[in-house]
């Protein structure tokens, strides 16, 4: 369904109603498009003095031809010189019209709070600068990880900095914190290139943590990272679950798409537009799970990525809920998913650096009334991702979840007016997401260089206003 409001705002008029009355105006967001650059213009990099992951970062930029500008005084010059990155000098004025399509800034040097003036000291003077669908990217430390107390308070203070800029920037723009642990410097790549990219158009103030998961990953054809890899899909026959389909394809899986028997035109019509392989059955039922390992087993030797997105709602308030929509609810969107993990690992299906991505919710994060039975769903599938993450890694496999927020869906369509309006506007790009959005971050999860992606929960819902 179309955002009629998102179409007038941008229209001429459009722009002078909302200027003279003050409404939300959002930025159409830009997207991937097959034979764009990483980034399209140029980026500002910068580092906090001591910082040690420059020279990781320009080397990641180098490779993606980014067009790099740094300070004169920043030191970022030298490490820029160690990664063979070839970078141009800047001086911020009043006067220039420079725009910068992302800034990056290294933050690991940030060691106590006096230090923390170094993020006043790089964006403060170039935040206007940042061009429509800009990036905004700071790297720092895990604090959990570090043995000093004055650093793991300074770096912990980076997440207040990402979350309130990412609400101040407008214009589309979004604002990310990645986090890397020690040793998992290597894989900070796949990240960087998903954040600073448009795939991540509605993906907005969010931490990430890079762990040293001794997963060994590997480097990928950046165009076709998922070349000869196998993917199932649940849910795949339409929405998010098509979306999540046609991404991975376009990444070079084979596509296993599962959904019910009654969904099964539907999904052999997008099986057969991404060139994949039809699974029909209820993943609720007895069998499914055993039924799933031998399919994979049988017909592609294994399985190297399991999306797990198939859900329902049935939404009362629990004063009048029936006990069999509680059940029912808890069932598809938790339950299966563990049973299915669980004979998968039993039978050894999914292969070394293997991929466990699940769908989780906002309203898991921040509860929505009449969704009790859904919200304990999705929260549960955050702790599924939490509790899982020592079993898996023993067998080289990571999990991770997306947390959507309003996406464009026929769910959604259905929404009443009201409530679909303030869905559409409650977060800091004032506008519903896509599909393709969820399908974007899953692919990000789902690239064999992201093996230091691991339990995270990643929100796909522009910087929504309700809950964390």
């Amino acid at each position: 369904m179309s955002d009629r409001y998102l179409d007038f705002i941008n229209s001429p008029v459009g722009q002078m109603v909302a200027k003279n009355l003050g409404l939300p105006a959002p930025q159409p967001l830009e997207r991937h498009e097959e034979g764009k650059p990483v980034v399209s213009g140029d980026v500002l990099l910068g580092a906090a003095a001591g910082s040690d992951l420059t020279t990781t970062i320009a080397g990641i930029l180098g490779k993606f031809k980014a067009n790099v500008f740094a300070n004169f005084d920043s030191g970022v010059h030298a490490a820029a010189a160690a990664a063979n990155l070839s970078i141009q000098a800047y001086a911020a004025s009043a006067e220039d019209k420079q725009k910068f399509k992302a800034l990056v800034f290294d933050a690991s040097g940030i060691t106590r709070s006096d230090d923390l003036i170094a993020l006043h000291s790089f964006f403060s003077p170039v935040i206007r600068k940042i061009a429509f669908s800009g990036r905004i990217i700071v790297i720092g430390r895990t604090p959990e990880l570090l043995d000093n107390p004055k650093h793991a308070t300074a770096q912990r203070a980076l997440e207040g900095f990402v979350r309130a800029i990412a609400k101040e920037v407008k214009k589309g723009c979004n604002a990310q914190l990645i986090y890397v642990a020690p040793g998992a410097e290597q894989g900070l790549e796949s990240s960087l290139r998903f954040f600073i990219s448009p795939k991540s158009a509605y993906v907005s103030g969010q931490v990430v943590r890079l762990s040293n998961t001794g997963i060994a990953g590997e480097t990928p054809d950046w165009n076709r990272p998922l070349n000869g890899k196998v993917a199932l899909v649940t849910g795949a026959s339409r929405g998010i679950g098509a979306a999540i389909a046609h991404t991975l394809a376009r990444d070079g899986a084979h596509v296993i798409c599962l959904d019910v028997p009654q969904q099964e035109a539907d999904l052999h019509q997008v099986a057969g537009e991404i060139g994949g392989s039809v699974l029909a059955l209820d993943i609720t039922s007895a069998e499914a799970p055993g039924r799933i390992a031998e399919h994979c087993k049988n017909a592609h030797g294994g399985l190297d990525i399991i999306v797990h997105n198939a859900g329902v709602t049935r939404d009362k308030t629990l004063a009048n809920m029936k006990e069999q929509l509680w059940n029912m609810v808890i069932n598809i969107n938790l339950s299966s998913e563990e049973r299915i993990n669980d004979e998968l690992l039993a039978q050894n299906v999914i292969r070394p650096n293997g991929r466990v991505i699940c769908v989780s919710s906002i309203s898991g994060i921040a509860g929505n009334m009449g969704q009790t039975n859904y919200a304990v769903s999705k929260a549960g599938v955050i702790g599924l991702v939490n509790s899982s993450v020592p079993a898996l890694q023993a067998k080289g496999i990571t999990i991770n979840a997306v947390a959507p927020g309003f996406i464009e869906t026929q769910m959604t369509a259905a929404i009443p007016f009201a409530i679909r309006e303030a869905g559409r506007r409650m977060n800091s790009m004032s506008q519903g997401g896509l599909p393709v959005d969820v399908a974007e971050t899953i692919a990000w999860f789902a690239n064999p260089a992201s093996s230091a992606v691991n339990n995270n929960i990643v929100r796909v819902c522009g910087q929504s206003l309700i809950g964390a």
